[in-house]
């Protein structure tokens, strides 16, 4: 095996051979086997170990065995410890162990590569067949049912074309030892350890070759993966637009697909968007329909779908007692006698003694209406922006600038109310400016 991983390295990771890198140690004979595979090969790595705290006494002798490891081998040793438990209850989040575990784990990773290049796990190929046959129990797209990634940006798994049998074999031929994790056989209530120790070993019985033919298929499925993707990216190239933080798509072009599913799976997916029938709806809804996932919003805004980071709108105002107040660099007062009035968006005049302090800005349009200059009679605040076609996304950007008594004087940066006009009968004229366009 020690020939084959160093081959595999030398094809797959040659960088490592002369990078500094640290080694995922859990105590189990995937890790150990990964660490004396490196060794052999004087590869520069170190050994981080993480106790979670959930095995009591066999927890702390996992740590223990990880440091004697590492002393053994003459290498760095890092060591953290977690109250797991203690983190789920706090964190308030709908988190399993296993998921807790996997985040803290991967927190304290990010740490480490601070000051180091990779991080390595043992991830192995039957590892890849549980995540696989997960992933497809759970209706996963392309890129799930391909599984654990070998090179995940700075974390590497090269045992994954290894089989657990392989890794056993090298680990009793040459008296290697490790830690077994009694909660891996004796607790089935997990799904991955249910796969593992009842489903697969059935699968193995019926069909001897199946790893083999699954390393096959992996191989296939990523072909196919890049292939996709990038056909996807080139569809991409010609029908999407990025500008500041959005991205907009053109309608048009996406609902002319005849795959549309798997171009929709292939866009959305990563910004959290699963639901393909949800994103087909709003394709055809009205503009102003969207939907939201965790990090980000998805908006029909007339011929375009717009996808913009979630981002908490919070009602925000600032109270001006008066025109000499410093209120920040979104606008500014000036008393004006030698003017003349024209049309622009970023500055207005107005008629002083028809204010009444204090005034006020706001971002909450929520039932505001004005009389627009230049317009005859009332509109709401939000049929004027329908109007001006102003998207979604920015008419949660627009502030408003409002009287004492509640009356809109300007929707900042697009229009004055025309009862603030000046006329000819005015005495004092206030010039107001918007610095933020």
């Amino acid at each position: 095996m020690l020939e084959d991983f160093n081959k595999y390295l030398c094809d797959n990771f040659p960088f490592l051979i002369d990078s500094k890198f640290i080694i995922a140690m859990s105590s189990g004979v995937d890790s150990v086997v990964l660490s004396h595979l490196c060794y052999k090969l004087n590869l520069n790595f170190s050994i981080a170990h993480c106790n979670f705290s959930l095995r009591g006494k066999e927890s702390d002798l996992d740590s223990t065995f990880a440091k004697d490891l590492a002393n053994k081998f003459d290498v760095p040793y890092f060591y953290k410890k977690f109250k797991t438990e203690e983190y789920i209850n706090e964190s308030k989040l709908n988190f399993s162990i296993q998921m807790a575990a996997r985040e803290l784990r991967y927190n304290w990773f990010r740490e480490l590569l601070f000051d180091t290049n990779f991080i390595l796990t043992a991830h192995h190929l039957d590892d890849q067949l549980e995540t696989f046959l997960i992933n497809l129990s759970r209706g996963s797209g392309l890129s799930g049912l391909i599984g654990i990634p070998e090179n995940n940006k700075r974390v590497l798994r090269p045992l994954l074309n290894f089989s657990k049998k392989e890794i056993l074999k090298y680990a009793m031929s040459n008296n290697i030892k490790w830690r077994e994790d009694s909660s891996n056989e004796n607790n089935n209530n997990y799904l991955r350890n249910n796969l593992r120790n009842n489903l697969i070993p059935i699968y193995k019985k019926i069909e001897p070759s199946l790893l083999s033919n699954f390393d096959k298929s992996i191989k296939l499925l990523k072909k196919y993966d890049s292939l996709v993707k990038e056909i996807v990216e080139d569809f991409l190239l010609y029908n999407s637009h990025k500008k500041d933080n959005y991205i907009k798509y053109s309608v048009q072009s996406l609902i002319k697909l005849s795959q549309l599913d798997v171009y929709l799976y292939e866009i959305f997916n990563k910004y959290g968007f699963t639901n393909i029938f949800d994103i087909k709806n709003i394709l055809s809804s009205q503009s102003g329909k969207q939907i939201i996932s965790k990090t980000h919003v998805l908006l029909k805004d007339r011929e375009y779908l717009i996808l913009s980071p979630l981002v908490k709108v919070e009602n925000k105002e600032i109270i001006i007692e008066n025109i000499n107040q410093d209120i920040g660099d979104l606008i500014d007062f000036n008393f004006v006698s030698d003017f003349e009035i024209t049309y622009d968006k970023s500055e207005i005049f107005i008629d002083y003694e028809k204010l009444i302090f204090p005034l006020k800005i706001t971002n909450n349009r929520s039932g505001l209406y004005f009389y627009p200059f230049g317009m005859n009679g009332k509109k709401s605040v939000s049929k004027f922006l329908k109007d001006e076609k102003i998207s979604s996304i920015n008419k949660g950007k627009i502030s408003f600038l409002l009287n004492g008594n509640g009356e809109l004087i300007w929707v900042i940066g697009y229009r004055m109310d025309d009862r603030y006009k000046v006329d000819s009968k005015v005495c004092r004229v206030l010039k107001v400016n918007c610095n933020k366009l």
